[in-house]
C-alpha cells in the first residue's frame, strides 16, 4: 500500500467545523475526485454529475475547513487541490476539556492601535465609516460598530483583550481565531499576503492568505455590499507549552511561557503584515455580520 505522508492535524477547537465539512456524501466525493489530480469546478461538475452552483458551494465549505485549496493554472484558470491525504483529529485529552474553554469575542472595530495605508477602510451596518482610503476614518468613534476593516500592503491592527486567568488556574494554551484574507483594490483571488499574529509583542506565527476573495457573495455579507472583499478564511493561531501552530500545523513561533501572560494584565493581540514580508498583500478582518463565519475575533483560554 502506498504510504500516505500528507497529514493534516485538526486541533480540538476546530473539530466541529471539520466534522461539518466532512458530513456530506457530495463533499466526500469531491475529496475522492481530487485525490487523483487537481481539477476545476467545471471538471468536477462533469465528473460528479451535479450542478455547478452546488459544486461551488460545497467546495467553499471544504476550503473554509482547510481541506481544499485553489491553485492557479498559468493561462488556464483555477484548479482545486486537496490539501491532505490523512486527517488526524485531536480529541480532548482530559474529561470535559471542551467545557474548559473560556472564550471572548472582540468586535473587529474595537481595535486599540493601528498603522494603515490606503487602500484602507471600515464598513458598518449603514455602509462606509468615514471616507474610504482615509486612515483618519480609523479614529472615528463609529469604528466600534464596524463589520469589516481593511488595509493594503503592510501595516497592523491591534486589540486588547481582558485577561480572565488567575494564579490558581493558569491556561495550558491560548488560541486566537478570526476570518481574514488579503487586501487589494477590488478583489483578486490569487493575491497572497503573509499575515503575522503576535501576542503581547511576541510573534506567534505567520499564515499566508492565498487571496482577496470577492468572486462570490459571502453568506453573511450584506446585500448592499456589491464589490470588493466578500469573505475570508477562518484562521486559528494557538500557543501552548511546546510552541505555536496555525490551523493545527506547527510553525516557528513562541511558546506559552514567552507570552508573559499575567493575571489582571490585558492580552494584546496584533494582526500585521510586516514591511519585510515576502507577500505584502494587505489584510481584511471580517466580523460576525460579514463573510462566511458568524464570529468576531475570538480569544480562547484552554484551562
Amino acid at each position: 500500500m502506498e504510504q500516505e505522508t500528507n497529514v493534516k492535524r485538526i486541533p480540538t477547537p476546530a473539530l466541529l467545523e471539520t466534522a461539518k465539512a466532512l458530513a456530506s456524501d457530495l463533499r466526500l466525493r469531491i475529496l475522492e475526485s481530487l485525490s487523483e489530480k487537481p481539477m476545476s469546478v467545471s471538471e468536477l461538475t462533469a465528473q460528479l454529475g451535479v450542478a455547478q452552483p452546488t459544486i461551488s458551494i460545497n467546495v467553499q465549505m471544504l476550503e473554509e475547513a482547510g481541506l481544499v485549496e485553489t491553485v492557479q493554472r498559468f493561462g488556464r484558470g483555477k484548479l482545486l487541490s486537496r490539501t491532505c491525504d490523512v486527517v488526524m483529529l485531536q480529541l480532548p485529552k482530559v474529561p470535559n476539556e471542551l467545557s474548559q474553554l473560556e472564550s471572548i469575542q472582540m468586535p473587529v472595530g474595537m481595535f486599540s492601535d493601528f498603522r494603515v495605508k490606503a487602500t484602507c477602510g471600515l464598513v458598518g451596518k449603514d455602509g462606509l465609516i468615514g471616507a474610504v482610503d482615509d486612515p483618519q476614518a480609523f479614529y472615528w468613534p463609529e469604528r466600534a460598530d464596524a463589520f469589516l476593516v481593511w488595509f493594503s500592503e503592510d501595516g497592523y491592527i491591534e486589540y486588547r483583550f481582558p485577561n480572565g486567568m488567575t494564579p490558581s488556574n493558569p491556561p495550558h494554551a491560548i488560541s486566537i481565531s478570526a476570518e481574514v484574507c488579503s487586501e487589494v483594490q477590488g478583489y483578486r483571488e490569487d493575491w497572497p499576503s503573509d499575515i503575522t499574529l503576535s501576542i503581547n509583542g511576541v510573534e506567534v506565527g505567520t499564515w499566508t492568505s492565498p487571496g482577496d476573495f470577492g468572486g462570490k457573495k459571502g453568506e453573511l455579507t450584506p446585500s448592499w455590499w456589491l464589490g470588493g472583499t466578500q469573505y475570508g478564511l477562518l484562521t486559528e493561531w494557538t500557543v501552548d507549552a511546546q510552541g505555536s501552530s496555525v490551523n493545527g500545523e506547527r510553525v516557528e513561533g513562541a511558546n506559552l511561557a514567552q507570552l508573559r501572560l499575567q493575571p489582571g494584565e490585558p492580552i494584546v493581540v496584533r494582526f500585521a503584515v510586516k514591511p519585510d514580508a515576502a507577500n505584502c498583500g494587505g489584510l481584511n478582518i471580517l466580523g460576525k455580520h460579514f463573510g462566511n463565519v458568524q464570529q468576531d475575533i475570538k480569544l480562547t483560554l484552554h484551562r
